[in-house]
C-alpha cells in the first residue's frame, strides 16, 4: 500500500469528521487530488464506513457484559436462524462466531442490571439453537477500538 494511503487511513480512523481540505493540505496535495485518493480507498472495500463514537455512558448504558454462548446443534439451519435473530437484537453491539469452548461471544450494552436480567430472560435464553450461555460483566475498559494498525500493511 502506498504511504499517502495509509496516512490517510491513519488520520481517517482518528478523526473521520475531517474535512477534505484539511486532509489534503496535512498530507501536500491538492483536494481534488485527495478526493480521488479517498474515493479509490471507498471504491477498493477499505474504506467502508464512517460513524461517530459514543461514549455509551453519556446516553445512559452503564453496564456492558459478554455473554458466551454454545448452540444444541451445529447444522448450518440452525446456526442461521440463531445468527438472524442475534442480528437484531439492539443490545449487542458486536458479535463472533468463535472457535474453542464456546460457539459464540456477544458484546451486549445495557442501562443497567435489570435491562441485562430482561435481556437473558426474555431474549437470550428464547434463542434459536441454545444450549447454554455464560454472562461476564464488564468492570473497566483497558483498551477502546482504535482502528487498525497499518504498520504491518505491505
Amino acid at each position: 500500500m502506498h504511504p499517502l494511503d495509509k496516512s490517510i487511513l491513519e488520520t481517517l480512523q482518528r478523526r473521520a469528521d475531517i474535512s477534505n481540505k484539511e486532509l489534503a493540505n496535512m498530507n501536500d496535495l491538492a483536494e481534488s487530488s485527495m478526493l480521488n485518493r479517498v474515493n479509490k480507498l471507498k471504491e477498493k472495500g477499505i474504506i467502508t464506513s464512517y460513524r461517530a463514537v459514543i461514549n455509551p455512558k453519556a446516553i445512559g448504558y452503564t453496564v456492558q457484559a459478554l455473554v458466551m454462548i454454545n448452540l444444541s446443534q451445529h447444522q448450518i439451519q440452525s446456526i442461521d436462524s440463531f445468527e438472524q435473530r442475534v442480528a437484531q437484537i439492539p443490545e449487542v453491539k458486536v458479535a463472533y462466531h468463535i472457535t474453542g469452548r464456546y460457539d459464540y461471544v456477544l458484546h451486549i450494552v445495557l442501562r443497567d442490571i435489570d435491562h441485562l436480567a430482561d435481556l437473558i430472560k426474555n431474549t437470550l435464553s428464547k434463542l434459536p439453537g441454545l444450549d447454554r450461555q455464560e454472562t461476564f460483566l464488564i468492570f473497566s475498559s483497558l483498551k477502546e477500538d482504535e482502528g487498525y494498525s497499518l504498520d504491518y500493511v505491505p
